[in-house]
């Protein structure tokens, strides 16, 4: 399978800055109100009910923007952006689907302008803001060890050779991040992967390791990309 990456630039003021969550419902509402036939190649009606989600081997990235200090960030008109990873079968439906579409984000509205189509490129070393994994029934001295223990495993599973740590925030300590959705926070930590070659890197980027991908998390960008994730 092989995954490209479509970006959106933004036309917005704001964002939540823990908006994982709600920007991918706000995605998926989007989408189930067009009336254009493309929709059904990317929403997919669950198994278990008549809610429809979106294909699992979709990752939708996180944005950047500047805090304001009141668990908001501001969006930067050259920087901030809304990219799409999915598999190129599924490249026209997303492209034409979202382009000019507006986001209502938690009562933050967005337009996604401007969309650019690009191969994902490889990075001898990627770094990811948030990855989760299930992890229960652990001292929580303990989480750390656990956590790079199910890194590495899911390294393994996707034949991926390399080097993988838990990052630091700003201020040296251990990158630990949550996301919230609906009224439960879900904890993980930000991740570097070093030591990576061309196909590896790649594969990667275009399929993430932990859970909740569909929220930003997971999202692999080559370290040399972004200065803004810590």
């Amino acid at each position: 399978m092989t995954q490209m990456e479509i970006k959106f630039g933004l036309q917005g003021k704001s964002l939540p800055a823990d908006h994982g969550y709600p920007l991918y419902s706000a995605i998926k509402n989007s989408l189930q109100i067009l009336e254009n036939p493309l929709k059904n190649q990317i929403l997919l009606i669950s198994e278990t009910s008549e809610d429809k989600s979106l294909p699992r081997e979709v990752l939708i990235s996180s944005i950047s923007g500047n805090p304001n200090g009141n668990k908001v960030i501001n969006l930067n008109q050259r920087f901030s952006s809304l990219t799409i990873r999915c598999p190129t079968e599924q490249v026209r439906a997303w492209y034409s689907l979202l382009q000019n579409q507006v986001l209502d984000v938690r009562g933050h509205l967005i337009r996604l302008v401007q969309p650019r189509l690009g191969l994902i490129q490889p990075s001898h070393s990627l770094k990811a803001r948030l990855v989760i994994f299930k992890l229960e029934s652990i001292d929580h001295a303990e989480v750390p060890k656990y956590f790079l223990e199910s890194c590495q495993k899911s390294l393994e599973r996707l034949e991926i050779s390399a080097q993988v740590y838990i990052d630091s925030n700003d201020h040296g300590d251990l990158a630990r991040r949550s996301l919230q959705i609906k009224h439960k926070h879900i904890v993980g930590y930000g991740v570097v992967v070093e030591g990576l070659s061309d196909e590896d890197s790649i594969t990667l980027q275009s399929l993430g390791i932990g859970g909740r991908k569909h929220f930003g998390c997971g999202w692999f960008y080559p370290v040399k990309e972004l200065g803004n994730e810590k």
